[in-house]
């Protein structure tokens, strides 16, 4: 939600399509997620820009193995940082600047599809459907600071009702 209030185009965007497939309908069904193009997209953004968890999982090599001229040894804990592959300048141009856009051609899960994320999904195209959100008194969105936190779990640093409020209107669907 953050990152869409600090990109009212996108969110926009987003509100468009979901009030375009939804229509009048009393509810979204898994059938109206799989048309929002946008949404999907969107979401992808947000998962690139910021990871819930930098470090996956640990992992164990199986076998010899050489990344970059850097050798792993068999049976050698390895842990995958998801947080600096999603800001690797090789993947993808003007990193800092948050386009949904590119998802929609490019950069795809590879065939991974977390149920987490479907529901993640269900929910923010809820929130889209029946609301619009704006930052209040003016305030623009590159003013909300992003800085995240360290530990096992990305989180921002600052709380986002910490000095500014989020004003919600229904949008009267």
């Amino acid at each position: 939600m953050v990152g869409l209030l600090r990109n009212p185009k996108t969110m926009k965007k987003v509100q468009n399509e979901v009030r375009r497939i939804v229509g009048n309908k009393k509810g979204i069904i898994g059938d109206d997620l799989d048309k929002m193009l946008y949404l999907n997209a969107m979401v992808k953004e947000t998962l690139h820009f910021h990871p819930p968890i930098p470090l996956l999982v640990p992992r164990e090599s199986i076998q010899d193995a050489k990344i970059q001229g850097n050798g792993i040894a068999t049976r050698i804990q390895v842990f995958i940082n998801v947080w600096a592959i999603g800001r690797d300048p090789g993947l993808s141009d003007n990193l800092e600047k948050f386009q949904s856009e590119k998802f929609l051609t490019s950069l795809d899960f590879r065939g991974h599809d977390f149920q987490l994320i479907l529901f993640v999904k269900l929910v923010l195209a809820n929130l889209m459907y029946n609301f619009d959100w704006t930052l209040p008194g003016g305030t623009r969105g590159g003013n909300v600071d992003m800085t995240e936190s360290t530990g096992v779990f990305n989180h921002r640093k600052f709380p986002l009702n910490q000095g500014s409020k989020i004003l919600v209107v229904e949008n009267g669907t």
